[in-house]
């Protein structure tokens, strides 16, 4: 695989608010792959996959979609897939060659198959970073989904135990709640759901006691945050 570099890069903003489809310069799959056909583009070491159980992506195969990105321009027609293991986005060029976005600061919504991603800032500890999250709900106060997908090295056969090969292994999906154009924060436990609407504390803890709430189920916390940017 080849990660590009696009000449034309300039600082963007970070991606702000709720998302809304209108005034976007439309263009097609066309006008994307000339664009990157004359960035530079340099190696990166990549896994191989034909001897690894499991899988990166979080779904295999590519679906045609749409890239939109915050100067505004909406590229329709991208075959589109997510890396979960490399926090890429990937495509695919009209001669069969992927290639992964090596400036996803510019993707303010991606939409492929059934999938909706954003790009945006998060906590990871007291650090800020950046990466890329499935939309759940969008508001005032916006709900996502983080993937996680590690990588077990292969085991040599030892007393009583076969050899394991190497291997993808999914972990459960983290759930991030993001205020505004602030950065999104993992939901760890009921107390810190509580906190990320402290304008309404007592509306939301009523709600989540009316509606068993759990923190692992995404209905019940889309319904959770549907209910807050309702109020």
């Amino acid at each position: 695989m080849k990660r590009l570099c696009l000449f034309f890069l300039i600082l963007f903003a970070a991606t702000t608010g709720t998302f809304a489809q209108s005034n976007y310069n439309i263009r097609n799959s066309i006008d994307f792959f000339n664009i990157y056909k004359h960035t530079k583009d340099g190696s990166i070491k990549a896994l191989s996959e034909s001897d690894i159980e499991g899988s990166p992506y979080l779904n295999k195969e590519f679906s045609e979609g749409t890239i939109y990105t915050n100067q505004k321009i909406q590229y329709n027609g991208i075959p589109l897939r997510y890396n979960i293991y490399n926090d890429e986005l990937e495509f695919q060029t009209p001669e069969g060659q992927v290639l992964a976005l090596s400036t996803p600061e510019i993707v303010e919504k991606a939409d492929f198959g059934d999938n909706s991603m954003s790009y945006i800032p998060y906590l990871l500890g007291k650090k800020m970073k950046r990466g890329f999250f499935t939309i759940l709900e969008e508001g005032a106060v916006s709900l996502y989904t983080r993937h996680e997908t590690v990588f077990q090295e292969a085991k040599e056969a030892a007393a009583y135990k076969d050899p394991e090969p190497a291997k993808f292994v999914k972990k459960p999906d983290n759930y991030y709640l993001r205020n505004g154009q602030e950065a999104a924060v993992k939901i760890e436990n009921k107390k810190d759901l509580i906190e990320q609407f402290p304008d309404h504390k007592k509306e939301i803890e009523a709600f989540i006691k009316k509606n068993k709430t759990k923190l692992g189920k995404a209905d019940k916390l889309i319904d959770l945050v549907k209910y807050y940017n309702s109020l």
